[in-house]
């Protein structure tokens, strides 16, 4: 049951901060409205989550929507504990996932040697 609380309030965070990014609540000028969260780390006390960004869009707009949203994370901290309704909200950390665009390295690589094999 534990498991499934913490997983539930995983999901819950995430979706609230996509849905914060999506309909502009968060109002900062490095924030690309292209950004997304692609997962929620939270520790096993619940004090802390980590949420991991990503975007398709160049590393260095995705290292500016990183730290637009660290300078926002009061803000939307506060806004993640109305929707938690729990007693204690956790401190959130915001870090880049490039983990698609390592993904994309890594099939364009396969890609290429299949296409070497072939010669």
């Amino acid at each position: 049951m534990s498991d499934y609380i913490h997983q539930r309030l995983e999901t819950r965070i995430q979706e609230a901060i996509s849905t914060m990014i999506v309909t502009r609540e968060i109002k900062h000028h490095g924030l690309s409205p292209f950004v997304s969260v692609s997962s929620v780390s939270l520790s096993k006390d619940k004090a802390y989550a980590t949420v991991w960004v990503s975007t398709f869009e160049d590393d260095e707009i995705l290292t500016q929507s990183v730290d637009a949203l660290q300078s926002a994370a009061g803000f939307i901290q506060k806004r993640i504990g109305a929707v938690l309704k729990t007693r204690n909200t956790p401190r959130l950390r915001f870090k880049a996932d490039t983990s698609l665009k390592e993904a994309q390295a890594m099939n364009e690589l396969i890609d290429s040697l299949h296409v070497s094999d072939d010669n």
